[in-house]
């Protein structure tokens, strides 16, 4: 990926300081051995099983009630405390020096102000960590004091996933939750120093397959992302257990995204999924998803039905419209 310093460059989706990146739309100079190639591969499976929890398919159906949403905001406080403190510890550290973006990326600050708004001003004494999401926090201070090369697989997995699938919850959960439309108790996903978040992405990436890792450290840095999906899982199975005792009436499906409103921010923010439903045979999903990728109307799209749905099962979801290397869980 060639990256060429200029004054008057493409955006890379930074707002403020330093010389800009253009980076090359191109995939094809992307290699199978650099690093986001390998984590997009090697976490296909981990990214299906946290995709199908319950808490993540109810949240998406607009299923999601304010105890949790606020559990789950205090949960992501922690976690997030806990890697921008290593982060910060080990930022001129060689492999993490060039991903050490704090004014664009971190969210502790930010989850801050959600959790005053939800909890008030006494937010700090009311919240705690929770035996869910203890050995999550654990493993990040674990490995930013004795291996902070693996501190790439968890900023790469929780930051790049809030700018994909992340953004479809927060408009979720302002709908179904009623929350203000000004922003208050949904800071976490407002990225204030990213003006494009596929541009930052694409920066982020490359700046990832630039760091000098020989193949068993880049291994390593994949079965952390693996590790890293796994602890989010215990964080979801702990809040779908509370959500299965709390005494307050879950909100009608009707109060999150309406049905073309989720299939079209399933395709924007994470086309892999959108590819795996249209293979499957649903037909909303392979219309909609035919209208982004050949950028032709309806009634032409009809014309080529059967063909069509035969390349998508005919695909593996991962590689359909290059959708494999920019899926991302909504993990927040």
């Amino acid at each position: 990926m060639d990256n060429n310093l200029t004054s008057e460059p493409k955006s890379n989706g930074v707002k403020k300081g330093g010389a800009r990146i253009i980076v090359d739309d191109d995939d094809e100079d992307l290699s199978p051995t650099d690093l986001s190639e390998m984590l997009a591969e090697g976490t296909k499976e981990a990214h299906d099983r946290a995709e199908n929890c319950q808490f993540v398919k109810d949240f998406l159906r607009g299923r999601i009630i304010r105890e949790l949403f606020k559990r789950g905001t205090t949960a992501l406080y922690f976690v997030y405390s806990a890697m921008e403190e290593e982060i910060e510890k080990n930022k001129d550290h060689a492999h993490i020096a060039p991903i050490y973006f704090p004014t664009e990326l971190h969210r502790r600050e930010a989850l801050a102000r959600d959790l005053e708004y939800f909890y008030g001003e006494d937010w700090e004494n009311q919240i705690r960590l929770s035996a869910g999401t203890k050995p999550y926090v654990d493993r990040i201070h674990e490995v930013g004091k004795e291996d902070p090369v693996l501190l790439v697989a968890h900023s790469y997995t929780r930051y790049m996933g809030d700018l994909s699938g992340g953004q479809i919850l927060k408009k979720v959960a302002q709908r179904a939750l009623k929350l203000p439309r000004t922003g208050e108790g949904l800071n976490f996903y407002q990225f204030e120093g990213i003006t494009s978040h596929r541009g930052f992405k694409q920066l982020y990436r490359s700046r990832i397959n630039e760091l000098e890792l020989d193949m068993e450290t880049k291994q390593r840095i994949v079965d952390e992302s693996n590790r890293t999906f796994g602890f989010n899982m215990m964080v979801f199975s702990e809040l779908e257990g509370i959500g299965n005792t709390v005494k307050e009436e879950v909100q009608e499906e009707g109060f999150g995204h309406s049905h073309a409103e989720v299939i079209q921010d399933d395709i924007n923010k994470c086309p892999y999924y959108a590819a795996k439903m249209a293979a499957s045979g649903n037909p909303t999903y392979a219309l909609h998803l035919a209208q982004r990728c050949l950028g032709v109307p309806p009634c032409q799209v009809a014309l080529a039905w059967p063909g069509f749905v035969s390349l998508c099962r005919a695909l593996q979801p991962g590689t359909f419209c290059k959708a494999q290397k920019n899926r991302h869980l909504p993990l927040s």
